[in-house]
């Protein structure tokens, strides 16, 4: 048994298929007449903007993003945890002298 399918958008479709590109759509019954319909998705690539480094630290960095600022730090384990939880208190404090001194040039 053989059915027709009605695809709109049917040369963009075949361009697609011909540079080799997959094509991703909805297959449904139309309303108006009663026919199978493909119709092609329209995706867009998602663009997003790279993060600018504001300061690197010793054991991360501090970065921003168009909604984020981020902290990342990685300590080493043999340092032990008294060590570590000082390190991670320099850290803190490094991050936030390192904004504040942004915010300082920024408006200078």
């Amino acid at each position: 048994m053989n059915k027709l399918i009605f695809i709109l958008n049917a040369i963009e479709l075949i361009e697609k298929l011909i540079d080799g590109k997959r094509v991703e759509g909805v297959l449904y019954i139309d309303k108006d007449t009663h026919r199978i319909t493909f119709k092609a998705y329209n995706r867009q690539p998602r663009v997003r903007g790279k993060d600018v480094m504001i300061k690197k630290l010793p054991w991360g960095w501090v970065k921003e993003s168009l909604e984020r600022i981020k902290v990342y730090g990685s300590f080493p384990k043999d340092l032990g945890t008294a060590a570590v939880i000082n390190l991670q208190d320099d850290h803190n404090r490094s991050a936030k002298n390192a904004l504040i001194e942004r915010e300082i040039i920024e408006f200078c």
